[in-house]
């Protein structure tokens, strides 16, 4: 059985650099729960995401295991994030946050797998946020996108940097701030983190 690696499928876009580059997102698959708070304390920030790893662990096991199943790598939590209205977004003001936290499916995921993977994990597991789940497709298409390397909390420099890389290039911000987080804050120190940082563009 040979494996997917959907890092490589889209290689152009879990594979930035430090400096901005123009990319286009097709639509893509993704298991999603949405949320609002500080993500560093709000407790449903981590529910959701033990939720997201957890169902889309089930699925990939269960996929395996199927006659004519597939392997595929669990791809890393990625993150939208926004106010209401859109244009108060502050850095400073995380309380005031709204998010969706998601991780990119392979295409061939249907809600009734998903359905049958929330059963399977509910019943190994309590988790909260489970019932939240959905698979759903975002569209972002042309986006301006960069590397981050070092700590979370010091995204700022590197979100100016994309956003004046946006303007010189005549288009203007549209749709929600988005990471990837291809680094795990549990394991790796935070100055060598890496956080794709992500801006669909008009």
């Amino acid at each position: 059985m040979e494996k997917l690696d959907l890092k490589k499928t889209y290689r152009e876009l879990y594979r930035a650099k430090p400096e901005p580059m123009l990319v286009e997102v097709p639509p893509l698959q993704y298991l999603m729960i949405d949320g609002e708070g500080d993500p560093n304390t709000a407790p449903a920030y981590q529910q959701a995401v033990e939720a997201l790893y957890s169902l889309s662990y089930t699925l990939k096991f269960m996929m395996k295991r199927m006659p004519e199943g597939a392997d595929y790598g669990v791809m890393p939590l990625e993150g939208l994030w926004w106010s209401e209205p859109i244009e108060a977004f502050s850095l400073e003001r995380k309380g005031d946050w709204k998010w969706t936290s998601l991780i990119l499916q392979p295409d061939f995921i249907t809600p009734a797998l998903v359905e049958e993977a929330r059963q399977q994990a509910a019943a190994k597991k309590t988790l909260p946020a489970l019932p939240l789940a959905r698979l759903a497709r975002l569209d972002e298409g042309k986006c301006a996108q960069v590397l981050h390397i070092g700590p979370y909390a010091e995204e700022t420099p590197t979100i100016e940097r994309l956003h004046a890389f946006i303007q010189e290039q005549g288009l203007q911000l549209r749709g929600k701030h988005h990471e990837i987080y291809l680094g795990d804050p549990r394991r790796a120190a935070p100055d060598k983190l890496q956080t794709i940082i992500r801006q669909p563009v008009e």
